[in-house]
Parts: structure tokens; C-alpha cells; sequence
């Protein structure tokens, strides 16, 4: 029998999850996965072809890169600037 593993799309928040029922991870190709000795039915949610994964394959096609990270200040008053020095100065 061959030993065929199914790669999953898990965001590193479910990693625990998918861990619980079974998954692996796999360091060469930095992926989880569903060995063919559990029922894939289980990871249906992280599955590359369910709809219900976070990108299924036609949302992949069309999915807009991202630009970059957005962060939120604490604090309700902040101000940002975009000069080179602070505004304070």
C-alpha cells in the first residue's frame, strides 16, 4: 500500500484542532495533512477542494493579494503620521 498523504489548507489558529483528529505536518513542504489511515471526511473543512475551506480552488483564482498587515491602535486617540519625525517635535 502506498503511503499517500493529503495536504490540508488549516489556518495556524485550527492547527491544534486539525492535530486532535489527526492530522500531521509535514516539514519539507511546511503543510499539514490527513494520512490515508484516517477518514478524511474529519478535515473536510481544510480540505483545498471543500467549499467550506478558507479559500476553496475558484476563490484561489480570483483571490486579490495582500498588501500588507493593519494593525489597530489601542489607544482611541492616536494619530498617525507620515512625515520623518513625529509630530511632537
Amino acid at each position: 500500500m502506498v503511503n499517500s498523504k493529503i495536504y490540508l489548507d488549516v489556518p495556524f489558529a485550527q492547527k491544534d484542532d486539525a492535530k486532535s483528529l489527526g492530522a500531521r505536518w509535514d516539514p519539507s513542504k511546511k503543510k499539514w495533512y490527513a494520512p490515508n489511515t484516517v477518514d478524511i471526511s474529519l478535515f473536510a473543512k481544510w480540505s483545498n477542494d471543500s467549499p467550506t475551506s478558507p479559500l476553496s480552488t475558484k476563490q484561489k483564482k480570483t483571490a486579490r493579494p495582500t498588501l500588507g498587515t493593519v494593525t489597530y491602535a489601542k489607544d482611541k486617540n492616536f494619530t498617525a503620521y507620515s512625515d520623518e519625525s513625529p509630530p511632537w517635535d
